[in-house]
């Protein structure tokens, strides 16, 4: 006789979602061979259509869809589990092709191939592509950096905006390009007196470049020149060929080999500086609910609500129906292929929340039969933009914050509780955080976020698996948010960051990066974030000009005091392994200054206008055999203050100290904290770290 327990009957049975349309009872195919692949007789095609009456493939001469250039036609024979095939002799690599799919009811679709790993302009043909031929030289002898979890730095940025400014240094004719990330010693101008892009990363130190998607995407009109007036800009988060890249990134997108190889070059330059690549994917919702997918098998990739009508949990028209079998063997296999292929180092998920966690850790398992694959980097965001839609009691889980316990200890979420108790909440531009007028609201929420928020009823995840970051690509910059928060009115001399009445928005900014970087976790930053990026208030600039998105490369020489306090702070963090994961012994106080101690070290953030004191003997931890630590309170001595940093539009930099374990300089006046009577002494707005000396 067995009986339930009731105490263990309450399990999670499902993420709550809309009901759903239950998933249509097809076939699923195994097999690796979906697409066009190349031989030496020819190509052979396969698609899976389990709905279809009968697939013509369509072959062309070039890559426009608007070209009557048509070369011969194939009928293709089904095949098992729901899949037809054909194979065309005499066809190879840089013939393009579409399919047309017929089905029982009359219809007729045209389509390209959803499992295409190449197309020609804007995606609307397919293109053969013998992958070999598309890798530049030296492609066999490329590497990931190794780059251990204790080290890693992520910047984020977006391919036009990394170069787009015409004071980049980078050729014009590669500008917003892959290619631009092959110039390894550009400067400001070309002048030389300051670096910019890859050479400009080497200086800071960060690890890792997560890109903005890559992948082939629907809002941009690839035949385009670059140069041209009309020319849009958008962040590329609408997926139409998932397993091809962008080609208005490629200087050739006519050409789909083109953008394939430029692609690689721009992987390998990054390796070759010593830097991985984290690409950032939107398996949560395609460009439109007409996709490849829905012409080839209607009403299976995307989810749809009892009534009918699609699900919008992305609140971008659609949700990928990640639980269905050969959607989530799309996924992985998808994943996998920028992994194998391109050499990929890691990769951030959009919306991840509308990912199951069945297909998330799919794809872990995937990547980690990869050589050297548990190295590669997931991550993504835990949330969603709207309630989904899934089928009542299939027990579907998807990988938010509630389903983070059943995901792999080795994928990560982004922070959100400490973005919004650092700078204010997210969705309301004029709430502040702790540092923009909340000090007193928000300082145990910084100090459970400096511990990753371990013990809390907000840890969701180990330590490894938290990204703590306080601005990305959505929403308001960092300095954009100081300027709502802390200023009535901004003004442009406020969003430019220029003349002395910007320095309490600079001394907001460096408490806000040193909270960060002293964190337990991942840090992670926007990339201009280090030189006050602004967009004069525009939050999401997904589809704003290029000209106002682009990293101003003259704004980040102007503000080099700034870009070295970020510098200071990796190589703090990169010289010290109790930073990652240590625990953090966060000292009792009940005012708004935060004070802890991780590893040697001792960190303090003072966010108010008067000096603070931290009395030692609060400082003193015991050892590993209970012993306490005999630290003479004396002996602390300061390696980092924040106020020694030239905020405003300087052309001088933060100094550096000579002693080895010192990350910041200072000149040996009274002006740099010191121990008085047995407390450390807290200059006012400042983020200070000090180290001990063992008696």
């Amino acid at each position: 006789m067995s009986h339930t327990i009731p105490a263990l009957a309450a399990v999670v049975d499902g993420t709550p979602a809309d009901p759903a349309r239950p998933c249509p009872e097809h076939p699923v195919y195994s097999g690796d061979d979906l697409g066009a692949i190349p031989d030496a007789q020819g190509t052979s095609f396969r698609v899976w259509a389990p709905t279809a009456s009968g697939v013509t493939v369509r072959l062309f001469t070039t890559g426009d869809p608007d070209a009557d250039d048509i070369i011969e036609t194939h009928e293709l024979a089904a095949g098992p589990d729901g899949t037809w095939s054909a194979c065309a002799d005499g066809i190879g690599h840089g013939a393009y092709y579409d399919y047309l799919v017929r089905f029982p009811d009359g219809s007729e679709h045209r389509t390209a191939d959803p499992w295409a790993r190449a197309a020609g302009v804007n995606g609307r043909r397919s293109m053969v592509v013998d992958l070999r031929r598309t890798n530049p030289d030296g492609w066999a002898e490329d590497r990931r950096p190794h780059i251990l979890s204790r080290e890693l730095v992520i910047w984020e940025t977006h391919i036009g905006d990394f170069s787009n400014d015409p004071h980049s240094g980078v050729p014009a004719e590669h500008r917003g390009t892959y290619l631009a990330f092959t110039h390894p010693d550009t400067s400001v101008d070309g002048t030389g007196a300051f670096p910019t892009c890859v050479a400009y990363l080497k200086r800071l130190g960060i690890t890792a470049v997560q890109l903005l998607p890559f992948y082939d995407y629907g809002s941009i009109d690839e035949s385009v020149p670059h140069d041209a007036p009309d020319r849009a800009f958008n962040w590329g988060y609408d997926p139409v060929n998932y397993n091809v890249p962008e080609g208005s990134y490629s200087t050739d997108p006519r050409n789909g080999e083109v953008r394939i190889r430029e692609c690689k070059r721009m992987i390998q330059a990054l390796h070759e500086a010593g830097i991985a690549v984290i690409m950032d994917v939107v398996y949560n919702h395609m460009f439109s609910t007409d996709n490849w997918f829905e012409r080839m098998i209607p009403g299976y990739a995307l989810r749809r609500r009892i009534d009918g009508g699609f699900s919008n949990g992305s609140g971008c028209g659609n949700d990928v129906a990640t639980e269905h079998p050969m959607m989530r063997k799309y996924i992985v296999d998808s994943v996998t292929y920028w992994a194998r292929e391109y050499h990929i180092d890691g990769f951030r998920f959009d919306l991840m929340g509308l990912i199951d966690v069945d297909t998330m850790n799919a794809i872990r398992t995937s990547l980690d039969r990869l050589p050297g694959g548990a190295t590669i980097l997931m991550h993504g965001e835990p949330w969603a933009a709207s309630t989904t839609a899934l089928v009542p009691g299939a027990g579907t889980v998807l990988a938010d914050k509630r389903g983070m316990p059943y995901l792999s200890p080795r994928i990560g979420a982004f922070c959100d509780s400490t973005r919004d108790a650092v700078r204010g909440h997210i969705f309301y531009q004029k709430v502040p955080g702790y540092l923009a007028g909340a000090a007193a609201d928000y300082a145990d929420d910084i100090r459970h976020a400096e511990d990753a928020w371990r013990g809390t009823l907000r840890e969701v995840a180990s330590v490894g698996q938290v990204i703590q970051y306080v601005s990305a690509h959505d929403d308001l910059t960092l300095w954009d948010k100081l300027c709502a928060t802390m200023r009535r009115l901004p003004t442009d001399v406020d969003y430019t960051a220029e003349g002395e009445s910007c320095a309490d928005l600079m001394r907001a900014n460096l408490l806000a990066s040193g909270i960060v970087f002293t964190a337990a976790g991942v840090p992670f930053l926007l990339s201009g974030e280090e030189f006050a990026r602004t967009k004069h208030g525009v939050s999401d600039s997904f589809s704003s000009p290029a000209e106002l998105n682009q990293l101003d490369w003259r704004r980040a020489q102007r503000l080099e005091g700034l870009v070295d306090h970020y510098a200071a702070l990796i190589q703090l963090r990169r010289g010290n392994p109790a930073y990652f994961g240590g625990a953090r012994m966060i000292v009792p106080r009940t005012d708004e200054v935060v004070v802890f101690r991780v590893g040697g070290d001792c960190v303090a953030i003072n966010p108010t206008g008067r000096v603070q004191e931290q009395p030692t003997v609060d400082l003193e931890i015991p050892g590993p055999y209970d012993e306490v630590s005999k630290i003479e309170p004396e002996a602390w001595q300061c390696i980092y203050c924040s106020a020694s940093v030239v905020s405003v539009g300087d052309d001088e930099s933060s100094g550096r100290a000579n002693e080895s374990d010192a990350v910041g300089g200072h000149d040996d006046t009274e002006a740099w904290p010191r121990v008085e009577r047995r407390r450390l002494q807290l200059p006012p707005w400042t983020f200070t770290v000090w180290r001990h000396q063992r008696v």
